[in-house]
């Protein structure tokens, strides 16, 4: 083989080797907290490489940003996050990172429900939806259009519940803008993430089946659930159940003597047979309700995050089903 030959033939597989390692390279994902990261391996599959900022079990309505978060952002090629100003401390930690890729706002086009301070009720009490979050999803979602500001509005939420994959209705939305931003950004494998989406789709379709029969067990009437924060409004307009909390929207508000006595007059005037801890939550303020009233405590929920790998809880999936089993089983 002549000199040439060989030089030629080096050249040709040092381009074959190049192009099957940026074949196999992984397009790297960061996610605002847990239950976006489990979203996001669901329809990037063996394509995407994620960092998950918030942790299983972590509380991101007072979390902090560690200077690896930064590290983590400014490498990433997408952001996703929930949007409805869930993450108040992201618009500045994107900024500190220079971060010059694409986001994905995981709640852009749902119905949205306004805030609540403290109960949410299932039974006709959700007339305040906003149907103007609807907007075109073929936008580039660069542009930041549920207004996360970056003044000082520390961890407090804005004019709507942010706690919207609470609705396997909402995460149907959640999962379509997320295979769109990884199409954006990965277009070879589009096939792939389009197809990802639509098999967890149905499975998402199968559970919400399954959950409303399980709920329909219950009397509508026996359908009342305390919690310590007020995170599942969304879960009570699609199964028709009363949620009641002495915080408001946020962990880091505080309930008022008031609302405490309240929700103590409530429990014994409708008989609430069980109350419920949080995995993100103190749950010191539920606990003392539980031994005023005597309702039992009947179980703990997982509302904005999942569990770690070996718990209950530690897909979307599974976390919704137990935490309507959790309810259901309690409510008995």
């Amino acid at each position: 083989m002549s000199k040439a030959t060989f030089a030629v033939s080096m050249i040709a597989l040092g381009l074959g080797c190049s192009s099957a390692v940026m074949a196999n390279t992984k397009v790297p994902v960061v996610t605002s907290f847990s239950v976006l990261g489990d979203l996001v391996q669901q329809v990037g599959g063996d394509h995407v490489a994620i960092t998950n900022l918030v942790k299983a079990n972590g509380d991101a309505h007072v979390y902090n940003p560690a200077p690896m978060d930064a590290k983590a952002i400014a490498s990433a090629q997408l952001v996703v996050m929930n949007g409805l100003e869930f993450e108040g401390w992201m618009p500045r930690l994107l900024e500190s990172s220079n971060f010059k890729g694409n986001k994905v706002l995981a709640a852009d086009g749902i119905e949205v429900i306004k805030g609540h301070s403290c109960s949410c009720g299932g039974h006709g009490h959700h007339d305040d939806h906003d149907h103007d979050h609807d907007h075109d999803h073929d936008h580039d979602h660069d542009h930041d259009h549920d207004h996360d500001h970056d003044h000082d509005h520390g961890h407090a939420h804005g004019e709507f519940d942010p706690h919207s994959w609470h609705s396997i209705k909402n995460v149907k939305v959640y999962v379509k803008n997320i295979e769109q931003g990884l199409t954006k950004v990965d277009p070879n494998n589009a096939e792939d993430y389009q197809r990802n989406a639509a098999n967890y789709i149905q499975q998402l379709d199968k559970l919400d089946i399954e959950l409303h029969k399980k709920v329909a067990l219950i009397p509508e009437d026996k359908r009342s659930v305390i919690t310590p924060h007020a995170a599942f409004a969304y879960m009570a307009r699609d199964y028709n159940i009363d949620f009641h909390a002495p915080q408001g929207t946020s962990t880091e508000s505080e309930a008022s003597a008031g609302d405490v006595a309240n929700i103590i007059k409530q429990i014994r005037s409708e008989g609430i047979k069980a109350v419920f801890v949080e995995n993100i939550s103190d749950n010191r303020l539920i606990e003392q309700i539980s031994r005023e009233t005597d309702a039992k405590i009947g179980g703990q929920l997982y509302s904005d995050a999942l569990s770690e790998p070996t718990g209950p809880a530690p897909t979307y999936l599974k976390m919704m089903e137990y935490n309507i089993d959790t309810i259901v089983n309690a409510l008995k």
